[in-house]
């Protein structure tokens, strides 16, 4: 069961943990143990930038892990698929995953291709956004093509699965192959604690979508990680209890047309968090 979370509670742990990052000497960071919790970013990120400038913004932040959205690996024509994710794969990135895909129409006709573009591009998971109708026959196709799904909540305003909770409400009964992508941010505005809902979605949980907001009921609020109210390091503890193995993907939505100041800040963040707690990354 996931708990309701106060402002107050937000803002004074995050004052906590800016405060704790700070205290850590400079020399001891390279005495640090490897980080269990991987770090990577969503495409999505950087919508307004070509393939190949994603692949130089990623190696400036020194992580391979990207989940791909569509602008940067599209759908169709499925026969360039295969040589569109190569590119990536070349160049040192590792393809986490595809999405956010949405699945409106309830027709094989409709949702089949979307594992063959999977099949091709060499991935074994991806963030989905199914209705409650189009469920069932996405979570035959996960089942068939051997392929993960994190059903992605996108808050408040989402008419079918606003918070991990809808999803946990709907999976129930379906196969393993489909579960959680927890958006934190969304997950947030829905007064739904992220970190008992990342203990709660446990080995079903696909995927993690980073983000910070300065109020955590308003998601025009957002910011860099570590300026807001995420209670990122509790977080962090949540993915470690329950042996996440995907990454933690940042979606910085905000300022699209410049937003590798915030990525870079946002990555500095969550880093200096987990050499707080022990860890390089």
């Amino acid at each position: 069961m996931t708990t309701m979370l106060t402002r107050r509670s937000f803002l004074c742990q995050s004052a906590a943990a800016a405060a704790a990052v700070a205290c850590v000497p400079h020399d001891a960071f390279a005495a640090l143990r490897k980080s269990p919790v991987r770090l990577g970013v969503t495409s999505y990120t950087f919508r307004k930038f070509t393939p190949d400038q994603v692949i130089g913004f990623m190696h400036e932040l020194k992580t391979p892990y990207l989940s791909v959205k569509e602008m940067h690996l599209p759908l169709k024509p499925l026969s360039e698929v295969h040589a569109q994710a190569e590119h990536y794969r070349q160049a040192g990135i590792v393809l986490t995953g595809a999405g956010v895909i949405y699945f409106k129409e309830d027709t094989d006709a409709a949702i089949e291709p979307v594992f063959e573009y999977l099949k091709l591009a060499g991935l074994k998971n991806f963030t989905g956004a199914p209705t409650h109708e189009t469920l069932g026959r996405v979570a035959s196709f996960c089942k068939k093509y051997d392929v993960t799904m994190g059903i992605h909540n996108h808050g408040p305003e989402d008419k079918e699965f606003p918070s991990p909770n809808d999803v946990e409400k709907a999976i129930a009964n379906l196969d393993h192959r489909v579960g959680y992508c927890i958006d934190l941010g969304h997950t947030l505005r829905t007064d739904t604690d992220p970190a008992e809902a990342i203990k709660m979605a446990g080995k079903r949980l696909y995927g993690v979508h980073m983000k910070d907001l300065a109020d955590p009921h308003k998601k025009e609020s957002q910011v860099a990680v570590g300026e807001g109210v995420m209670p990122v390091e509790k977080i962090f503890r949540a993915l470690m209890t329950i042996h996440y193995p995907g990454v933690v993907d940042l979606e910085y939505e905000i300022k699209a047309d410049d937003p590798m100041p915030g990525v870079r800040k946002s990555f500095a963040s969550m880093r200096g968090t987990l050499a707080k707690m022990g860890y390089s990354s």
